[in-house]
């Protein structure tokens, strides 16, 4: 039988500019996930800063980020659990040269980093400050709880990018997301005021099904009314999700997450065994090398 492993999505509400504090929030969060046997904490993207970009301390502060990630690892070291703390804004460089970098850490239960990911696949007023990982190749890691894969919010949407980490043989996907209402335009709000929560919860579900994986996605929560979606959630296939944080305020859910299923499906649905097959007719991979498969 495949393994069964505990597993916590924190949906928190990242303060603006508030690093310290919400860092300590999730500190907390992260503890009582510990205290209740949990193998891994998630945290939602933008947790430590929310995203302010035109806020003209939000470039400096982003100079901070070794300091977290630093005491993230010191955290899951004394813990010994493993964390992807969100996201992480990196600052490199300075002046005209200054890069922001979205970044996503896989931190393993004795503080090592195992995997990290730059997001790819930014949303549009995302782009004006960020810069993308652009075709570097969507990498698989090896971590206490198998083969995982890491994606940030708009990469969600992407059905390529799932491929690509599916083909290298993950079987979790980690979404620390930022994922509001109000990214849906006027006209789609109009049509239907929680369009975002249709396209988040259908998405998901989709996404387990089509590639037999298990998801583990973590929105930012925040006060009502101000467009934050919540909806933090861990979906596998045949069942959807085994846990659902349903609005949009803070909270934690720790819920096991049996693989068996994943199993099951693949059983059934055969994804993996097609992507496998050396004659088949689709390729997976955003490399610059060209177009040979995963």
């Amino acid at each position: 039988m495949a393994p069964v492993y505990k597993v916590a999505v924190i949906q928190l509400y990242p303060k603006p500019m508030q690093l310290e504090s919400n860092f300590a929030k999730a500190a907390t969060f992260i503890r009582s996930a510990a205290s209740q046997g949990a193998h891994l904490a998630v945290l939602p993207e933008y947790h430590l800063t929310n995203w302010v970009p035109k806020d003209p301390r939000f470039i400096e502060l982003c100079g901070e980020w070794e300091t977290y990630l630093k005491k993230y690892q010191e955290l899951a070291r004394e813990l010994r659990i493993c964390i992807v703390p969100g996201t992480i804004v990196e600052r490199h460089g300075h002046g005209e040269g200054c890069k922001l970098l979205n970044v996503a850490y896989f931190i393993g239960m004795t503080g090592e980093v195992l995997g990290k990911y730059v997001k790819k696949n930014l949303w549009g007023p995302e782009r004006d400050h960020l810069t993308s990982s652009g075709r570097d190749v969507h990498e698989v890691f090896d971590t206490p709880l198998g083969r995982v894969g890491l994606l940030v919010c708009w990469d969600l949407a992407f059905p390529e990018a799932w491929r690509e980490l599916i083909a290298q043989g993950a079987k979790i996907i980690i979404a620390p997301t930022f994922w509001t209402l109000s990214d849906c335009s006027p006209a789609g709000l109009a049509l239907n005021p929680s369009s975002e929560a249709l396209f988040l919860d259908s998405m998901l579900t989709t996404r387990a099904f089509e590639n037999t994986c298990a998801i583990i996605f973590a929105n930012a929560g925040g006060p009502p009314g101000r467009g934050y979606a919540g909806l933090s959630q861990v979906t596998i296939p045949y069942v959807g999700p085994i846990t659902r944080l349903g609005s949009c305020a803070e909270g934690m859910s720790v819920v096991d997450l049996d693989l068996q299923v994943l199993e099951d499906a693949e059983e059934n649905y055969r994804v993996r065994s097609d992507l496998a097959r050396l004659d088949w007719h689709y390729d997976y991979r955003h490399g610059k090398g060209g177009g040979e498969k995963l």
